[in-house]
């Protein structure tokens, strides 16, 4: 595992640590966390945005276009 140096506020990192504390973890850990949470994100986009058109080339409207009502029916 690589280190890396961060700055932010005193009072913003001793908050943090009490509440990583809180939970019983550190802030080491809950950085880690959000580090793999902050790169899945991009992720799960671009694998949401093939589906979308791989779905594209497969289905066909028609051309007709759908009524926001018609979209959100269950």
């Amino acid at each position: 595992m690589k280190n890396i140096t961060l700055s932010a506020d005193e009072g913003l990192i001793s908050a943090a640590r009490r509440h990583a504390a809180a939970e019983r973890t550190t802030l080491n850990a809950q950085f880690r966390l959000w580090l793999a949470d902050y790169v899945g994100r991009k992720q799960q986009a671009e694998a949401a945005i093939a589906t979308i058109r791989a779905l594209r080339a497969r289905i066909s409207t028609g051309g007709r276009k759908f009524t926001r009502n018609e979209m959100n029916e269950r």
